[in-house]
């Protein structure tokens, strides 16, 4: 099938599993269930009409703001909603349309759930990790035998890698960011997850660098590592063959 008629598709289903994850950043911090009470207004707990539930569009007819009580709705809504709506046609632009981007989708919707979560609550709940490795599990192994071993080896070696650090770091890295370093080994495999944790801790070091130039704080107070597993992870799915193949060129 050509891309042109699957890629909008794959836009729009991204942007309409952005709004289920605005939900799922919501409230797997919180403890609330993903099932019940129906979508509602944070601030008055009015129960949200379809028009409401109209990713990005409803935003932008209702100038950010609730309906019900005027009160301001964050950015953070439509902004996850479009960005899930990027990745999902970068994947399949990159892929096209078959299990292997079917896994990338399902390891990116856990990539941007975490990030934010982390980002808000400094935690990268286990229930998400937990799904993300039983998905995975299922995912990779369909691929093959060979996907499979190569999953569980990159898991092993960027779990390992990963707790090793929060020991050196004595609470600077949290065990949430090892289990999500373990969902990024399965789906990526042993040679994508070193490029995905290279672009990780670069970026990490860059943003602290600059955090504490800005700040005058200390490196303790830098935002959390979720973020950034997220975003090298997802280069390393769009670029991680490509640094692979630059990087072997050089070798004699």
């Amino acid at each position: 099938m050509p891309a042109a008629y699957y890629l909008p598709f794959l836009f729009v289903l991204g942007l309409c599993v952005g709004s289920f994850l605005n939900a799922c950043i919501y409230r797997l911090p919180r403890g609330i269930s993903l099932a019940a009470p129906p979508s509602h207004c944070p601030a008055c707990g009015a129960r949200l009409k379809p028009l409401d539930l109209i990713p990005v569009l409803s935003y932008l007819f209702l100038r950010g703001r609730c309906r019900h009580c005027g009160r301001a709705i964050s950015p953070r809504y439509p902004l996850v909603e479009v960005l899930t709506g990027t990745g999902f046609l970068l994947i399949g632009w990159k892929y096209g349309l078959n299990l292997p981007a079917a896994a990338q989708l399902v390891f990116f919707t856990v990539l941007v759930a975490a990030a934010f979560i982390d980002l808000e609550h400094r935690i990268i709940p286990d229930r998400l990790n937990f799904f993300a490795l039983g998905a995975g599990v299922i995912l990779v192994a369909l691929q093959g035998t060979g996907a499979l071993k190569d999953g569980l080896l990159g898991a092993i070696l960027a779990g390992g890698l990963l707790f090793f650090v929060a020991l050196l770091s004595r609470g600077g890295m949290g065990g949430g960011d090892v289990k999500l370093a373990l969902v990024m080994g399965l789906y990526l495999g042993w040679q994508k997850v070193i490029v995905a944790l290279f672009f990780s801790f670069l970026l990490g070091a860059a943003a602290g660098l600059l955090w504490v130039y800005a700040t005058r704080q200390n490196l303790k107070a830098v935002v959390p590592f979720g973020p950034f597993l997220a975003a090298g992870s997802f280069l390393a799915v769009m670029a991680g063959e490509e640094v692979i193949s630059w990087y072997v060129s050089f070798l004699p």
